[in-house]
């Protein structure tokens, strides 16, 4: 023991849970215990079952002990990681289990995100050894154990991965298979693919192969069909021979049957235009900073469909497999990003940097590759993209997430000016950040159409791919108020989506795909003379109310929804409930 021992709920970022200041602030080494007693019948057996200890995500650095045995280390902050424990567990049945995890949220140059530890030398105006994280993201660098940490069994041999893709023609869908098992090279496999009835459509067997379904239910996007998000369930049954028993394992995957393909000017789904509609979000909340929260999860899931949002960004970094689950089921529109936010300096698109970029979008693009909802990757969000280096550096991201999946169009966001933008020739989609009359000429709300039409024309000759606008908005104190529009009122915040949009409607007949309002909630950032408790680019607050601009924002989707659906119309105006 080495330091205070506190109660720390998982999962739950750990600066908001206590009084400390010097925790809410904490940059280094944190460690985490527990003691757990396993069942008997994990612990026997011959053979035994696999005991793998899975963490859904800790920020940042993660070193991992059972019973002062280390099982496994891990590089970054939003993405999955587990050890299989069983040699450090079987043969002590009855004995606590200790689980003890070191964590460290320290960013350097060459993590992702990127950050810098600056001392401050200076004797007269700073303690000794006194020093800050420096960060180029605009979103505070909450830490600990973010999401759920399981214990679970497989079989000696099991199912180690599954990658599923599909294609459509006529009446026909195809669902190609690959399947890989670990532990035993004598195996068979079974497959079935049964509708949400739970009737089999079609089945198959071997390790690679394609299931052909006739009459497909196809995956649609919320708002474009009446029946969203259709699912099936692909059953994956192994058996094997290992020390002369037989053992089974099954898996089953939920299946979605979309297509994705991007022109020139138009984004594809099942052959149909897509315009993505929706929001940029945060993993945030109070108390709980960035830890898995249900009722928070299906309270944005509500706030999502009555905005009549069809998509967002997981700006910036991978979200929980339990809110990408969610947007499977209920048709939610996805691109995936990764962590790659502020990677601002000269040393962050060096060889180091890079092969740590590549190893995350592999394991991104084996979390979330058979997802219907994910349309598109997104490797970066704002990155120097004008610097020499990021030439090399993207086109050999974009190039290796291309490679791992060949289905999907990857994409960064840019915010930098088109004509000087070197990773650009390489992504499928512009996605465009820009705050106009906001971050440049503030409060000069008159000068957007001219800037936002120069904007769009000009990317679009330059590259001719489509274009979304990733980022737009402004911070609005809920309950401030101002007419003529001031800035950081709520009728500011309307005015400036207002001017947005009526360029968006221009451009969207030609080749705008898509808008994403920056944020969907107010969310905590570091302090600052600019960030009052945070920023306060919410159409919703923090706690997950609407100010004033949400009303717009569900007037609009609503009306671009009916505008291209085959679905009936519906009334939104907040004002009819007389």
């Amino acid at each position: 023991q080495t330091g205070p021992v506190i109660d720390m709920p998982v999962p739950a970022s750990f600066n908001d849970i206590t009084q400390d200041p010097g925790l809410e602030n904490y940059i280094g080494w944190v460690w985490y215990e527990k003691e757990v007693l396993l069942p008997r019948r994990w612990l026997q057996g011959h053979p035994a079952p696999r005991v793998v200890l899975r963490f859904g995500s800790a920020h940042y650095y993660s070193i991992v002990w059972v019973n002062g045995v280390q099982v496994v280390e891990h590089e970054g902050g939003h993405l999955p990681f587990e050890a299989d424990i069983s040699s450090v567990v079987q043969g002590s049945p009855g004995t606590l289990c200790r689980i003890t995890l070191a964590l460290n949220n320290t960013l350097t140059p060459h993590t992702l995100p990127p950050g810098s530890i600056q001392y401050m030398s200076d004797k007269s105006r700073y303690p000794k050894n006194y020093f800050v994280q420096n960060i180029r993201f605009d979103f505070f660098n909450y830490a600990g154990i973010h999401r759920p940490v399981v214990l679970y069994t497989t079989p000696a041999a099991y199912i180690d991965d599954i990658t599923v893709t599909t294609t459509t023609s006529d009446s026909v869908a195809l669902v190609q298979y690959q399947v890989s098992v670990v532990g035993s090279t004598a195996n068979s496999l079974s497959l079935s693919l049964r509708d949400q009835e739970g009737k089999v459509v079609a089945a198959g067997d071997g390790s690679v192969g394609e299931l052909k379904v006739l009459n497909p239910n196809l995956w649609w996007p919320y708002l474009m069909h009446e029946n969203p998000g259709y699912l099936y369930s692909l059953e994956v049954k192994m058996q094997a021979q290992v020390g002369g028993v037989l053992l089974e394992d099954v898996y089953t995957l939920p299946v979605g049957i979309r297509t994705v393909h991007v022109t020139s000017t138009q984004f594809l789904i099942n052959g149909r235009p897509f315009y993505f509609h929706g929001v940029n979000k945060h993993e945030d909340a109070d108390i709980r900073g960035k830890g898995l929260d249900w009722p928070l999860i299906v309270k944005d899931f509500n706030l999502l469909r009555w905005l009549g949002a069809n998509s967002f960004r997981t700006s910036h970094y991978p979200y929980a497999e339990e809110i990408m689950d969610l947007c499977d089921a209920y048709g939610i529109v996805v691109i995936d990003e990764s962590p790659g936010v502020g990677i601002k300096l000269p040393e962050s698109f060096g060889n180091k940097s890079l092969q740590h970029h590549l190893a995350v979008m592999e394991e991104l693009v084996r979390r979330d590759k058979n997802r219907p909802s994910v349309v598109m990757w997104s490797v970066a969000n704002e990155p120097a993209s004008e610097l020499p280096p990021a030439a090399h550096y993207f086109k050999t991201v974009i190039a290796h997430t291309k490679a791992l999946d060949p289905s999907r169009p990857v994409t960064f966001v840019t915010d930098a000016n088109y004509a000087l933008d070197r990773g650009a020739p390489y992504v499928d989609v512009i996605c465009v950040n820009s705050y106009f009359s906001w971050y440049h000429d503030p409060g000069h709300l008159e000068v957007i159409p001219l800037q936002l039409t120069a904007q769009f024309e000009n990317w679009y000759k330059t590259y001719q791919k489509p274009i979304i606008q990733s980022e737009y908005g402004a911070d609005s104190v809920p309950g401030l108020h101002s007419d003529p529009p001031m800035m950081f009122s709520e009728e500011y915040q309307q005015a400036m989506l207002r001017e947005y949009h009526s360029v968006f409607d221009k451009k969207r007949k030609e080749y705008v795909i898509g808008e994403l309002i920056w944020n969907f909630a107010d969310f905590m950032t570091n302090q600052g003379t600019t960030r009052v408790l945070g920023n306060k680019k919410g159409i919703f607050t923090r706690q997950r109310q609407p100010k004033a601009a949400a009303f717009v924002l569900r007037d609009r989707y609503w009306k671009i929804a009916n505008e291209s659906s085959c679905l009936p119309p519906v009334i939104t105006s907040h004002s009819l409930f007389l």
